[in-house]
């Protein structure tokens, strides 16, 4: 193999590919990029044997070739050489690679790409094209309520689903960890109806936000029952889907929260981070919220450091009312919220809350309460 391309092209496609690549690997032919040259072309490809991802690269090739090497040694190697430089590979034999660029030069050491496993795709039953605003709008609403329990590995991704709301029909995100819930709405392309409920793992959705970064257009969505295919320009990303049924999640959706709080978001997001400041781990970062008068108190009892309180003016007609949150659970839905001011639909101090922008309803969160 003999190419010759841009460094930066080479750079831009290799930072796609290589956060696939786990860095400790029981098979060491998992911790190589392969690299294949041919037709004016140089492809790159990672997996981890849940996540495959592919890009290729303008390049001119000279002999056509194909080998593997270490991705995150390749990537580094690439970064550091100066911006806009030639880069040239060249095989030789089938068990080193000659890197050269400028006055660098490197050898590093092939793996035979005869043993660098295929992630087969197979038949999809669904493909439609989704806004890359509107996907990324869905991941971003949703993402930091995915759940790390393994036990719970259904939980360790974004449930993605199609729907009718009022009639229309809609592409539904939700993740939950059992102690808060997001969920988000998007129209649903041509395509997508019918399309059975799959769970995006967390890796899988994290590689794609990234992807979506800066980028603009559609991305294709292919899906089966087994994987989830994305195609954003020349990056095809290849996943497995998580296997199991997740919960139900209208079902814990409060549908009688009657008691309505309006807040300014901001200043309440900040009030939240103060007096969250001397809030135990321990006690499991509990803020209490105590409503009266049209004014809200928030406060925070440390029996080691102390005591800390702050109060808003909210609309809310009801007083005497208390409720207590674990105070990070708050501020991330309270950072999901795009408009000046944020709703809290309560019923009691038990059950759990509905929390909703001003004029919105394409995305709710929901957040359980805690005793204090």
């Amino acid at each position: 193999m003999k190419v010759t391309l841009e460094r930066n092209h080479l750079l831009k496609s290799l930072g796609h590919v290589h956060r696939v690549v786990e860095r400790r690997n029981t098979y060491p032919i998992l911790a190589n990029v392969l690299l294949k040259a041919g037709e004016g072309t140089l492809d790159l490809r990672a997996t981890d044997l849940d996540i495959e991802v592919t890009e290729s690269v303008p390049a001119m090739v000279e002999t056509p070739g194909t080998t593997t090497v270490p991705a995150h040694t390749l990537y580094e190697i690439v970064r550091k050489l100066a911006d806009g430089a030639e880069v040239r590979l060249e095989t030789s034999g089938s068990d080193q690679l000659l890197l050269s660029s400028g006055r660098s030069r490197f050898h590093l050491a092939c793996l035979a790409p005869d043993s660098f496993p295929d992630l087969k795709s197979g038949n999809f039953s669904h493909a439609f094209q989704v806004p890359v605003a509107a996907l990324r709008e869905l991941i971003e609403r949703t993402q930091f309520a995915i759940s790390n329990e393994e036990t719970r590995y259904y939980l360790n991704g974004i449930y993605l689903h199609t729907l009718e709301v009022n009639g229309a029909p809609t592409l539904r995100a939700v993740a939950t960890d059992g102690h808060r819930m997001a969920r988000a709405d998007a129209d649903a392309p041509e395509g997508a109806a019918g399309m059975a409920g799959i769970i995006v793992p967390k890796k899988t959705v994290s590689e794609v936000q990234k992807l979506l970064d800066g980028a603009e257009g559609d991305v294709a969505v292919e899906v089966s029952e087994t994987k989830i295919r994305f195609t954003l320009g020349s990056v095809v990303l290849l996943s497995k889907l998580i296997e199991g049924t997740f919960p139900d999640y209208d079902r814990v959706t409060p549908k009688n929260n009657d008691k309505q709080m309006n807040v300014d978001k901001a200043s309440f997001a900040t009030a939240v981070d103060r007096v969250s400041t001397i809030a135990s781990d321990r006690g499991g970062k509990a803020v209490k919220l105590s409503a009266n008068q049209g004014q809200l108190e928030l406060s925070v009892t440390n029996p080691d450091h102390g005591t800390a309180s702050e109060e808003l003016a909210v609309e809310f007609e009801t007083d005497g009312f208390e409720i207590g949150f674990n105070a990070r659970y708050l501020l991330d839905i309270i950072g999901q919220i795009r408009s000046e001011s944020a709703v809290f639909m309560f019923n009691d101090a038990g059950s759990p809350t509905l929390v909703k922008e001003n004029g919105d309803a394409r995305a709710l969160y929901v957040l359980m309460p805690m005793r204090v």
